[in-house]
């Protein structure tokens, strides 16, 4: 990683808050360069308060786009951080309303030429990918980093018609504990608490919104690009990584864009940009790469970013299991078009008797983290333990050949004779070394009751044969010669699948089943970057503890009650003080449990615990969260607890019991 310090231009750092049409005033900061001429603005908006949580990653790349000429913008969204008004739903239309007028505003500005572009990962990245779908007429250019186009297929809520157990109920566990932080005094000013107190009264957990919708309803349209790709007027350059669960939006998002307003990169990364050097690698000159976006599309530079491939994309070489990598061995590759000419769909067939797939209840322990952040236990372990609990399918790499090479989607077909009306079935793609060791390349799942569409809920036909056919997530990857192509078919998934009530299993016919993979011809041509480069960091300082670190990923089987625990430390920030004296601490623990006894035992739970001090001001909040839920064959029992105290005394307490029924997730 390369520190600049020395930029084109100098810079300026100013924090104002940006009027709303209704009155509401948003926080935000803004660095610019030191210039009499207007230049274009970037535009990076989300609610993860931009005075603390996001504050070191912003400080790695907006002063380094002011460095360059650009005015680099960040806001917090109504109701979070300093901004003022009340919390929403997730990317509701206020949220989306409200970044349109941002848009708006930032293009009148003395100092904007009127170009605005937008940019961020993950909820900044979804945010720019929806306004940019609403057209604000100043909005021309978009950069999109692990970001979705499908609000309800390939985003924390649902997998194939199924609740997402280690997403849904965490995620929205972490978004009541995070909107139930209080504005900074030092920012917002002696309003604080009252502010606070308003925005406290206005919360109602996530959990409940999200469970109450399981199938693709009007709910999750709103705000899915996928709905209608037309709608995107801006440039958009769409970035994602095979270990981030949202990368299969690039695919489509080259496909559908017109080709002359996209581009797509997706790399070996994970839930990270590019640049950061956070494992796995390696990393890329991404500010940079992106710079030529902005400068083509915002100051009508002639460069030759247009000129790039299509989509250019990372082949993952095999290796071994790890939870984590440095680096992966690999290849960068490029596509002229999406569908690529370089792909040709090669169909394997299955051989065999019918064979019956009743999986233990605790297959999907060593699935992984669903959201990884470059932590040293987020990638799967070896999958030999899981793979004995699935019905696999091998079929051999010859050694006499070249490398089969995979590149977009894989699918499969499977002939299933349910035990039951309810029930999913889950795809494993493994590669299987000489010496047996099963790494994890990519999966799939489908609920019983999707087979027929996402947006209705079809009963399974109990007892009665019928083809079940879904994609697998996409990915790049190269078997090797003497390796072996690995499909292994499990009916449980555990916790990243919510088990459905029936227990039974499936019986599936391999005569009638077959596997399709997205072979890539090897091709000439290499894709370059420049080295890894980013602004001098906002020097947060991290104190050091005595305390043994508690590990990221915990299973604890207890034998006697045939039960098993998943504990999960998210791991997200951890204590650290910051230049301007606030002390952040975070403690958070994600707990998944079941039993043996069946899927009725399934049980999640979340806790939270936040501080936040500011010595200088005698300033000393808390706020502590507790998520549960649990189920029984008709509904999905929720119960959630928010406790905030100042000074050590409670300002606010509040629990919510809900049960939700259970129609299709």
């Amino acid at each position: 990683m390369r520190i600049r310090t020395a930029f084109p231009y100098e810079t300026t750092r100013t924090d104002l808050r940006i009027p709303l049409p209704d009155g509401t005033r948003l926080y935000a900061r803004v660095w610019r360069p030191v210039t009499d001429e207007p230049v274009p603005a970037l535009l990076e908006y989300l609610p993860h308060r931009l005075t603390d949580w996001t504050a070191p990653r912003d400080w790695q790349r907006h002063p380094w786009y002011a460095g360059h000429g650009y005015a680099s913008v960040r806001v917090d969204v109504r109701g979070h951080g300093n901004s003022e008004g009340l919390p929403g739903d997730a990317y509701d239309a206020t949220e989306l309303a409200d970044g349109v007028a941002v848009v708006d505003w930032l293009a009148e500005q003395p100092w904007c030429s009127g170009e605005v572009g937008m940019f961020g990962i993950s909820w900044g990245g979804f945010d720019s990918l929806r306004i940019a779908a609403l057209a604000p007429e100043p909005l021309k250019a978009v950069v999109t980093v692990c970001s979705t186009d499908d609000r309800y297929d390939n985003d924390l809520h649902y997998m194939g018609g199924s609740v997402l157990a280690v997403g849904m109920p965490a995620w929205a566990a972490t978004l009541l504990a995070f909107v139930s932080r209080p504005p900074d005094p030092l920012y917002a000013g002696e309003e604080w608490r009252e502010m606070w107190l308003r925005r406290l009264e206005a919360v109602d957990p996530f959990i409940h919104t999200w469970l109450a919708h399981q199938t693709r309803d009007d709910y999750w349209r709103h705000g899915s690009v996928r709905e209608d790709y037309g709608a995107v007027r801006a440039a958009v350059l769409a970035v994602g990584g095979w270990h981030d669960p949202y990368r299969d939006t690039v695919l489509r998002l080259v496909e559908h864009l017109p080709p002359d307003r996209v581009r797509g990169i997706i790399g070996p990364w994970s839930h990270q940009y590019p640049d950061r050097g956070l494992s796995p690698g390696p990393a890329i000159g991404f500010l940079q790469e992106t710079l030529r976006w902005w400068d083509h599309h915002l100051k009508g530079a002639r460069n030759d970013v247009m000129a790039e491939p299509l989509l250019r994309s990372w082949i993952s070489e095999s290796h071994p299991p790890a939870t984590v990598y440095e680096e992966l061995p690999g290849r960068w590759v490029a596509d002229p078009a999406w569908p690529s000419p370089h792909v040709t769909p090669v169909t394997y067939a299955f051989q065999g008797e019918p064979v019956l797939v009743d999986s233990p209840q605790r297959t999907g322990l060593d699935a992984g983290r669903f959201l990884p952040f470059g932590d040293d236990a987020d990638l799967p372990p070896d999958q030999r333990a899981e793979d004995a609990h699935s019905a696999c399918f091998d079929f051999a790499v010859p050694e006499d050949g070249g490398p089969v090479e995979i590149l977009g989607r894989p699918r499969v077909s499977l002939s299933l004779r349910p035990a039951a009306a309810t029930g999913q079935v889950i795809a494993r793609l493994c590669d299987i070394a000489p010496d047996g060791s099963s790494t994890l390349v990519t999966r799939g799942a489908l609920n019983f009751s999707a087979r027929h569409g996402r947006d209705r809920a079809v009963p399974a036909r109990a007892g009665e044969s019928e083809d079940h056919v879904f994609e697998l997530n996409g990915i790049g990857h190269a078997f090797p010669p003497g390796h072996r192509v690995r499909l292994a078919v499990s009916s449980t998934y555990w916790p990243w699948i919510w088990p459905r009530p029936d227990a039974g299993g499936f019986t599936l016919d391999p005569a009638a089943s077959h596997l399709t993979l997205p072979v890539r011809r090897p091709t000439a041509g290499a894709v370059k970057w420049d080295e890894p480069e980013q602004s001098a960091p906002l020097g947060v300082s991290v104190p050091a503890t005595l305390e043994e670190p508690r590990p990221a990923r915990l299973v604890v089987r207890d034998v006697a009650k045939g039960e098993w625990r998943l504990e999960v430390d998210p791991r997200y920030g951890g204590t650290r003080v910051y230049p301007d004296g606030l002390e952040l601490g975070e403690d958070a623990l994600e707990t998944y449990t079941i039993e043996e006894s069946g899927p009725l035992s399934a049980r999640t739970r979340s806790d939270w615990s936040i501080r936040l001090h500011r010595p200088d001001l005698a300033w000393d909040v808390t706020v502590d969260t507790r998520s549960e839920i649990s189920c029984d064959a008709e509904v999905f029992r929720t119960s959630n607890e928010v406790v905030c105290k100042e000074g050590g005394e409670v300002l606010f307490h509040r629990t919510w019991e809900k049960r939700i029924p259970r129609t299709a997730g």
